[in-house]
Order: C-alpha cells, then structure tokens, then sequence
C-alpha cells in the first residue's frame, strides 16, 4: 500500500511499505510523479522484481566516474584519453543521481553532444559510459535495473579514411622532411638559414611507417633491445591491443634501421609524440599536402603491402589486426590497379 504525503517543503513523499520488509520512499517536486513512483515500485513488488534502488540513489554519477577510473581506466594503454572522456561526461552528467540516469537523459545528452563533436567521438564518449554501467552492475554490485546507454540509439559509425598519398605527393613530404640549407642571396645568411625537418628521426620514422605499417605508438615504444636485424624482425611489446607480435621487416626497412644516427638511448626513434605531431603539421604544410594525417601512412602501407602479401591472412600477421573486417578498412587498392590485374 503506497501513501502519498506533502512535506512542510511543499515536495511530495510517496511511500511504498512492502511485503515482509521495510517500506521504502522517495520525494518529489510533483504529486504526479509521486504516484507514477509509487505505482511502478507496487507493480515491481507484486511481479516479484523489486529490486532496491537506495544505494544507487545515493551515488552520483560523478562519484562512480571516479572510481572507475581509479580501479579500471587509469591502468588502460590509453588511459590519457579515457580520463579527458570521462571528464568531459562528468562535467555534463555527473551531478546526476545513477537513478536519474535514464535512456532519455542519455539519449538527450547525446543529442547535445552531437550538434558540438562528430558522431565517432559521441559513440565513443557513450562507449566508455556504457563500460561504466555495466563495470558498476557487475563489479560494484550496484541495483541499476538497465544499462541505458544500450537502449538507446548509438551514431553511425564514421565512414573509414581512404586517403592514400597520390603521385609526386611521397616525393613532396621527404623533400619537406629533409634538412637543409634555405636558399641564400648573400654570404651572410649562407647556411644560417635552414629549410625543412630538424629532427634526424623524422623523415626515417615515416619511411619506416611506409614501409611496415606500423603504428605511431608502436614505432616511438621501438627498443633496440627488440630489434633483430639479421633474422630481419622487430619485437612490439606495446601495440594497441595490448598483444606483443613480432613484425618482419623488408630489406628496405633493415636499411632505414641501419641508416639510423645512434644515441645513448634504447629507443630507435628517440622522440616525442608531441614532437612528431608538431614536426608532421609543419612538413605536411610545407609539401602543401592537404587532409593528411599520420595515420594515413599504416593504410598506405597496409595497402602497398597487399599487392606483395595477397594471402590475407599473412598480411594481417605483418600489421598486426586480429579482425579482419578491420584490415578491409585499412586496405585501399587502386582501381587502375585492379583493372590492370582483371587483364
């Protein structure tokens, strides 16, 4: 039996007494919603589903945001990127009560989003939101009856990349890459001046990216200590996936590794990440390249290496993707390359 009451506030408490245990209640600022409470807590109780919802009501979703990143996120590869995500879903959602977190706070919430952020960052953003739930359900035991991140409607997917490198545009990046001196009308500026790339690792990190598709992350985490130069093979301990693979090398690829200047440090590549990114941005400006990313380059190579690697199976060992259907996402043939093999 519910009783619906008025506090000395104005707000509304219903209370459901159930069968063979305490009563439970909740306030509102509306008799309506009272009522609406209390008959879907007394329906539970008669189906035999009631489930206690106090302790969720208790937790915000900003509390359990940051016991999630504290037990699971901060000890992800890319935890760096997760806590910006789960920041920018506490600054949004986290005054909310787990209780108020509902398919149509969600869904409004991803509406929002969508109309700032592109849909890939939205799916992702409720991706991670969707981990916490269901990481708060079964680790923390906590009484939220769904997830409702999975009741709603995720974005598209964004369509993959298919962005290659066109004829002359390889030969424009490594002259961008190149360091050298800018061309001088007097002696005074003779060789003051320099044009191109600083960095001695920059132009043979890229080749190297051309050359065996690796990743970004995975060339700059590149030990010595990992490199097999007469078996012709590198050891990735880090990769994306978190699974170590071994990456043959071409001859070429032996050739870039032996060309490289050596230092006291064990990387092969001893640069930043944010140093590459820099050095890219301004290289790819000077070659007057448009829309290209540093990614880019794994498809390229994950493409070239298809025409030497037909047997599919073998090419996903070299760059390293346990799904399929993902390499077809990363392999981009030519059409007059195609047409040419079709006779």
């Amino acid at each position: 039996m519910a009783t619906i009451t008025q506090r000395a506030s104005g707000r509304w408490q219903a209370r459901v007494r159930k069968i063979g245990g305490r009563a439970v209640s909740r306030t509102f600022a509306r008799r309506a919603d009272a009522e609406a409470w209390a008959r879907s807590v007394e329906l539970e109780v008669e189906r035999g589903s009631y489930v206690d919802r106090r302790a969720a009501e208790r937790i915000t979703l900003a509390e359990l945001l940051a016991a999630y990143w504290r037990a699971v996120s901060s000890r992800h590869k890319g935890a760096p990127v997760e806590r910006y995500r789960l920041a920018r879903i506490a600054e949004d959602l986290g005054a909310l009560r787990l209780t108020a977190l509902t398919p149509a706070t969600v869904a409004e919430w991803r509406d929002a989003r969508l109309r700032c952020v592109s849909p890939g960052t939205v799916a992702r953003e409720l991706g991670i939101l969707g981990a916490v739930l269901s990481w708060a359900r079964r680790e923390r035991t906590l009484p939220i009856p769904e997830n409702p991140v999975s009741a709603i409607r995720k974005p598209s997917p964004p369509r993959g990349r298919e962005r290659r490198l066109e004829p002359g545009e390889e030969a424009r990046l490594m002259a961008a890459l190149e360091d050298r001196p800018a061309p001088s009308g007097g002696a005074k500026r003779n060789g003051r001046y320099r044009v191109g790339t600083r960095s001695p690792w920059m132009r043979p990190l890229v080749q190297f990216a051309l050359e065996t598709a690796m990743r970004q992350g995975e060339m700059l985490a590149l030990r010595w200590a990992d490199v097999d130069l007469e078996r012709r093979i590198v050891r990735l301990r880090e990769t994306k996936n978190g699974d170590a693979r071994t990456v043959p090398l071409s001859s070429r690829a032996v050739a870039i590794l032996r060309g490289l200047p050596r230092t006291d440090s064990e990387q092969v590549f001893p640069i930043s990440g944010n140093a590459v990114k820099l050095a890219w941005r301004r290289a790819t400006a000077r070659a007057g390249l448009e829309d290209l990313h540093f990614h880019d380059l794994r498809h390229e190579a994950t493409s070239r290496l298809a025409e030497r690697l037909p047997n599919v199976v073998e090419l996903a060992a070299v760059t390293g993707h346990r799904d399929l259907r993902m390499l077809a996402r990363y392999y981009h043939p030519r059409a007059e390359v195609l047409a040419a093999k079709l006779g």
